[in-house]
Parts: C-alpha cells; structure tokens; sequence
C-alpha cells in the first residue's frame, strides 16, 4: 500500500514536473501531438500499474519516455496506420526516435513553442496551445486566467494540435527574419505559465514547475540578448517571484503585498531581475514587459526603502494601460490610483474600465476592497461572495472567505450602525 501511494506520488510529480517536456520530445519526432499524448497517457498508466510491484525507477522520466517511444513505434507499425497514413520515411521512420536524447529538453521545448506560432495556426490559439502542449496546464486553468470558457479553449486547442500534424509543420526554430512574428506569443505563453503558478505557488509543491517561466525566460534571454522584451519578461519574473517566499505566513495564509515583510524576499534574485531590467533598457525599446518589470522594481525597492512609491506606481500602471489595455490592467490601475487618489477614485476607475458581467476574479476581489474602504458593507459583502465564487485557489479562497468573514463581524459589533 505504502509503495503503491509513492509510486503515485512520483507519478504525480513527473506528470507535473516533466510533462510538457516529455511530450515535446516525442512529439518533435512526428509532429503528431496527439499520438505523442496518447503514448505519453499510455507510459504514465504503466507506471501506476508496475512501479508499485517493481519499485519506482532511477529516473522516472527517462523510464516514461523509452515506454511512450515505444508505444509510438507500435503506433506508426500498426495496420491502421499504414493504411490510413500514406508512409513518410523522414517522419515515420522508427529508428530516429532512439535518438531522442530527456536531456536535450530545453531548446525541444523553445522548438516545440514556436512551432506551436507557427503562422499556420489560428492566431488565438498560438499561446493557449503552448501552455497546454509544452507547459502542461489544463484547459481550465488556461481558460480562467483568459477569461474564456474551458469548452471554448478545449476546441481551440483540438483544432490547433490537428493543424500541426495536417499541415505537417516542421519543428525548427525559425530563422530571425521570422523570429520576431512568433516570439511575441511564445512570451505571452511563458508570461501566462508564470501568472497561472504563481496563485497556487505559495503552497502546492512544484519544485520544477516554480522556476519553469525563469527558466524559459533567461533561456530566451540568451539565445536574444540584445532583445528588451525579453529581458524585461525575465526582469518581471526575477524580481515577482521573489517576493515568494513572503507571500504566505507560517499557517500558509496568503499575506498581502503590502503586509508583506520585504526582508523575506530574495535579494540575491531581486539583482538578477535588476541585471535583466538594465539590459532590456539598453536595448532603447520599452515595451509591455519592460513597463511591467519596472512596476516590479517600485514594489522591490520597498526592500531598501521601507515605503512604497505610490505616485511612480500610478503613472507606470497607466503607461501600461495605454500600451496594453486588458483585465489585469485596468484592475492594477484602478487599485493603485486607490492608493494615490482614495478608494472612491479607485472604484470610479474599476467601473469605468471592466464590464460589470466581467468573470475576472481580481477584479471582484480588488472591488469588494474598495467598497469594505468606503464601508459599503452590503455591497463589499457580496462582492467578496462573487470574488469567491471565481476562485479555484485554495489559499486566495481562504484569504477572500477571511476577509469576507471579518467585514460582517466588524458590520455586528455592538454600537455599529
């Protein structure tokens, strides 16, 4: 029983861990993601079924790929597929897939990645595809960080993965004149890893999946080092994640930014967000992620300081805004002017800039603090049931049901009006 329960946790954690990597890897070898997903599933119900009864292997993610590789050669063997597929000796060619080096995986993935840009894919479906092939995030979590339906994403992701196999997109890195064009939404797909872990962060144990985003990042860095977006994603997600260690209090409450004890955040990875943020002003081009990463400087400089700069803030988050309007945009802005400008100027702004029907959870969350500010208590309250209601976090749950909790003992309190 006890072994059984580690080898599902060791499951668990390839299939976290290794996923996106192992099925890059494979699928670099025919271009068909979904027979690469298929044997991959096919390794990972092997494991369940043996590691149990013949001990978990000295590396499970080389154990799993040598099963899926094999599982993929009985697949282009088969009497089915010989009759359906006309033969391509350069893709179907058995013996390349001993090639295939689980060491390799960083730039497999950085080519898978831009395969999955590739202009023949629909242009919506260029980033989501990258999260879910390469990255490993679910439909569902891709959908509530871009606001889409689940069911929505899913057939995107369906059609884009039957696209690459048809249209049998090669998996090279493209030359630099056609770099650029799929860069853009390979940062977008690192950003998006990055913002859908960092909720959970704090208290799920994802040891390779916490640094993944920086890794890709500072990968890119270096392949593009004269490129300012690129390190300014790298400054943002250095200078970010270091406030990790801060974010959750010894019983994994979720701590505010602003209660946050700036002496727990890591110094040593504050200067590398500094070192990409200087390279990516060299480059003279400030863009989205370079606005974003000095958003992220203001915020780390309350290390030295002891205050927050409140009025750089403001005008940072509106240079942002204009660049690059979205959801998280107008909720950042509207909750710094808060801060400038008070709590009313704040919920004008909110109101002003997301739809009321908007299912964004920062928003709702942000909303119910500024009414529980004004003491709007009727309205905060159900605010925070709404904010509630979007959340699949466990820790941000708990802080928004806390939260909620404390504003109706405050609203029953003897002598309250």
């Amino acid at each position: 029983m006890v072994r059984s329960e580690a080898a599902q946790a060791e499951a668990a954690r390839a299939a976290r861990d290794g996923y996106g990597r192992l099925l890059a890897l494979l699928a670099a070898a025919s271009g068909d993601i979904p027979a690469a997903e298929d044997a991959l599933a096919d390794a990972f119900e092997r494991a369940l079924k043996t590691w149990p009864t013949d001990g978990i292997p000295r590396s499970p993610e080389g154990w799993l790929l040598t099963v899926a590789r094999n599982r993929l050669k009985d697949h282009w063997k088969s009497a089915a597929t010989r009759t359906g597929v006309p033969l391509d000796p350069a893709r179907h060619d058995v013996l390349h897939l001993d090639d295939i080096d689980p060491d390799a995986v960083g730039d497999r993935r950085l080519e898978l990645m831009l395969v999955c840009a590739h202009p023949a894919i629909d242009h919506a479906a260029r980033t989501p595809l990258m999260l879910n092939t390469v990255l490993g995030f679910t439909a569902a979590q891709i959908g509530g960080a871009m606001a889409v339906p689940p069911k929505t994403l899913a057939a995107r992701l369906v059609r884009a993965k039957r696209r690459i196999k048809d249209a049998r997109i090669p998996f090279v890195i493209p030359d630099r004149s056609a770099l650029p064009g799929r860069l853009t939404h390979v940062l977008e797909a690192v950003y998006g890893a990055h913002a859908i872990d960092w909720p959970i962060g704090g208290r799920e144990e994802r040891p390779a999946m916490a640094g993944e985003a920086l890794h890709l990042a500072e990968t890119l860095a270096g392949l593009l080092p004269r490129d300012g977006e690129v390190h300014g994603l790298a400054a943002l997600i250095c200078m970010s994640s270091a406030r990790a260690p801060a974010r959750v209090d010894g019983q994994g409450h979720l701590v505010p930014l602003g209660e946050q004890d700036p002496t727990r955040w890591d110094a040593d990875l504050i200067a590398r967000g500094h070192a990409h943020l200087r390279a990516a002003h060299a480059s003279r081009v400030l863009g989205r992620f370079g606005l974003e990463a000095a958003i992220q400087a203001v915020h780390c400089a309350r290390r030295e300081s002891g205050q927050t700069d409140w009025d750089s803030l403001l005008e940072l988050h509106r240079s942002l805004h204009a660049l690059a309007p979205s959801l998280g945009s107008s909720t950042a802005l509207a909750a710094v002017a808060a801060e400038v400008d008070g709590p009313a100027a704040g919920l004008s702004l909110l109101e002003e800039l997301i739809e009321p029907d908007a299912r964004f959870q920062p928003a709702w969350a942000t909303r119910a603090h500024l009414l529980e500010r004004l003491d709007r208590v009727t309205e905060a309250d159900a605010a925070y049931a709404k904010a509630v209601s979007l959340t699949t976090d466990p820790v941000d749950r708990d802080h928004l049901e806390r939260r909620r909790a404390q504003l109706l003992s405050a609203r029953d309190q003897p002598g309250r009006a």
